[in-house]
């Protein structure tokens, strides 16, 4: 059990970070910050460049955080939040990623909670330094309280337009 959390840790882990990279530089195939800032704009959301930057630096921390294991439910928390909200800009295309649909960001969600709830396992960084196991109590605040996050950041960021019609992305400084 303890190297299947280990490879589900690392590989889910560097897949967020690398996507929080990718809004904050040009590595990964990113598109710098100014690319960053540009797809939070397009998508609707207000603060832009902080916006990215915020996205970014949490997607890079709850990867690295969680890859590593260290301080788990924390970083699946974060992970799980950066990651709703990547859920609630796709939903509107459908499920399948091949439509640039949710599938993807659902996947990491559900991960992100497994790993809470599971624990990050022996040969973690919690594990080294006796962390783990975390109460049941934390795991399952974590899985609430990360999507949650995702959601109200969603609510509070996002431009809704007073006629219904698409956002249009406002071109305002940061």
């Amino acid at each position: 059990m303890d190297t299947g959390l280990l490879v589900l840790r690392l590989l889910a882990g560097l897949l967020v970070a690398g996507h929080g990279v990718q809004k904050v530089s040009f590595r990964l195939g990113g598109n710098g910050l100014a690319g960053g800032t540009a797809e939070f704009r397009h998508d609707g959301f207000r603060g832009g460049r902080i916006t990215a930057l915020a996205a970014g630096g949490s997607q890079i921390g709850a990867g690295l955080f969680l890859a590593s294991g260290l301080l788990t439910p924390l970083a699946a928390m974060a992970a799980m939040g950066v990651m709703t909200v990547a859920v609630t800009v796709k939903w509107r295309n459908g499920l399948w990623v091949q439509n640039d649909g949710y599938e993807y960001p659902l996947v990491l969600v559900v991960v992100a909670a497994v790993l809470a709830l599971t624990g990050p396992g022996r040969w973690s960084a919690d594990g080294l330094i006796g962390l783990a196991p975390w109460p049941l109590w934390v795991c399952l605040a974590a899985v609430v309280i990360g999507p949650a996050g995702g959601l109200l950041t969603r609510a509070v960021l996002h431009r809704r337009p007073a006629d219904g019609t698409r956002t249009v992305p406002a071109q305002a400084a940061d």
